[in-house]
């Protein structure tokens, strides 16, 4: 496979997370830590960082806001809920390993 079909697969892979990640709004950032390790502040930050990399200027909220699909202070006040005893539990029993 050629390096532009390579980015152009890649590219499409992480637009079609980016939409699963939309549809499952249910699915709450600190779930997405304690199973995998990233959430979508994460991908925030990842495309940050690869925008840092190609001296592409653009911050942090506005990589995050592509993530999210609109501002992080909306999507946190339509979709975020308070984390419960029992995930915030699992949480820190991932930072302590």
């Amino acid at each position: 496979m050629d390096k532009q079909s390579q980015t152009e697969l890649e590219a499409a892979t992480f637009r079609r997370l980016l939409k699963h990640l939309d549809e499952r709004k249910d699915v709450q950032n600190i779930d997405l830590m304690i199973l995998a390790g990233f959430c979508r502040n994460c991908l925030g930050k990842w495309y940050k960082a690869a925008a840092d990399e190609q001296g592409i200027e653009l911050d942090a909220e506005q990589a995050r806001d592509i993530v999210y699909g609109m501002p992080y202070a909306e999507w946190k006040d339509k979709h975020q809920k308070e984390a419960t005893p029992e995930q915030l539990e699992a949480f820190a029993k991932l930072q302590n390993k």
